[in-house]
């Protein structure tokens, strides 16, 4: 991605972490970015296509900041990706807010309802295959169907989300959250 590119996808979630993604205009992400509307329409064709494409920013920025390290086991690069969701960066914070505006505004924009679709079946099926790594190297035990409980683990995530953002949990307390229920909807292998 072009720095020029990458300056006008932050710019934008910045704009939708602060006024939401209905509240995203062009002309405000411009003076955020401190260019001109013609290059946001140069780089994004139009606003569908900013917002596309800052929903994909934010995906390709959370890859980059929860990826486990090699050889990490099935359970182990889970919940990276899991409290990898909590941090103390503001880049993170950021694309949490991001994330919420965005599924709020699905809930009105039929829109972008593919988009925030697209999005989460991308992160679900990222963690339905760590759940099947971890039962092949044997560091997940049971019988949860890998797809289910990945549901159920990043309907969790987007919850805590909400509180952690407004203050009323810790980055410990909603990492904790997120550990103990991966403990109870998925064993590690140490305890079977």
């Amino acid at each position: 991605m072009t720095t020029r590119r990458a300056k006008l996808l932050q710019s934008t979630c910045r704009v939708i972490a602060l006024r939401g993604v209905r509240g995203l205009r062009v002309e405000d992400v411009a003076a955020e970015a401190g260019v001109s509307k013609t290059l946001i329409y140069y780089h994004f064709r139009d606003r569908a296509g900013l917002i596309a494409a800052a929903m994909e920013y934010v995906n390709d920025r959370a890859e980059d900041y929860a990826h486990a390290a090699d050889g990490a086991t099935g359970r182990e690069a889970l919940l990276r990706q899991l409290v990898g969701e909590f941090q103390d960066e503001s880049a993170v914070r950021e694309n949490s807010a991001v994330w919420g505006e965005f599924r709020a505004a699905a809930t009105f924009d039929d829109t972008l309802r593919p988009v925030v679709s697209a999005a989460t079946e991308r992160w679900i099926v990222d963690l339905a295959e760590l759940i099947e790594d971890g039962r092949e190297d044997g560091s997940i035990v049971g019988r949860s169907d890998p797809r289910a409980a990945a549901v159920r683990l990043t309907a969790l995530v987007e919850g805590l989300s909400g509180r952690w953002l407004s203050g009323l949990l810790s980055t410990a307390e909603a990492r904790s959250h997120v550990s103990d229920a991966l403990e109870r909807e998925l064993p590690s292998g140490a305890d079977a």
